[in-house]
């Protein structure tokens, strides 16, 4: 099930976005759907795939690419994370904020929109009191219009 959902949004994203591309970080769960990071300025939307019901946090990022090169590109971007099922039982849906600070490579010149990503980013709770430093390693496709 949890596959058929990511596959529908996939889908859903490539009709919505003509040079969109999907992220996936198999080490945090992760699935990122952007708008084209290879512009100067661009928007992620992050959604967990570890579980279907038990907790929805997604992380809306603007993201600013502060060097771009042929093979390589340099970004940084603040994030929001909120869990709309935090509202069923009362809780706030603002679960914390992120400072994100990755690199998109491209290490295949025969296969450009295929990126490896790594990312660093400190993580606080809404109120400042807990947080962590979360590290992404996955993989891009960039899709780009025919």
């Amino acid at each position: 099930m949890k596959h058929a959902l990511t596959a529908f949004l996939l889908g859903l994203t490539l009709s919505a976005f003509g040079q969109a591309s999907v992220a996936y970080y198999p080490f945090r769960d992760l699935v990122t759907v952007s708008t084209n990071a290879d512009r100067a300025f661009w928007f992620d939307a992050r959604v967990q795939t570890n579980t279907l019901f038990g907790s929805l946090s997604t992380t809306l990022c603007p993201m600013v690419n502060v060097a771009r090169k042929a093979q390589v590109n340099y970004y940084t971007g603040l994030g929001i994370r909120f869990n709309a099922l935090n509202g069923l039982d009362n809780r706030d849906i603002l679960e914390g904020y992120s400072l994100h600070v990755g690199v998109r490579i491209k290490p295949l010149t025969f296969m450009p929109n295929l990126r490896v990503a790594f990312e660093l980013a400190p993580y606080a709770r809404k109120d400042f009191k807990t947080g962590n430093l979360q590290s992404l390693l996955g993989l891009v496709y960039q899709f780009s219009k025919k």
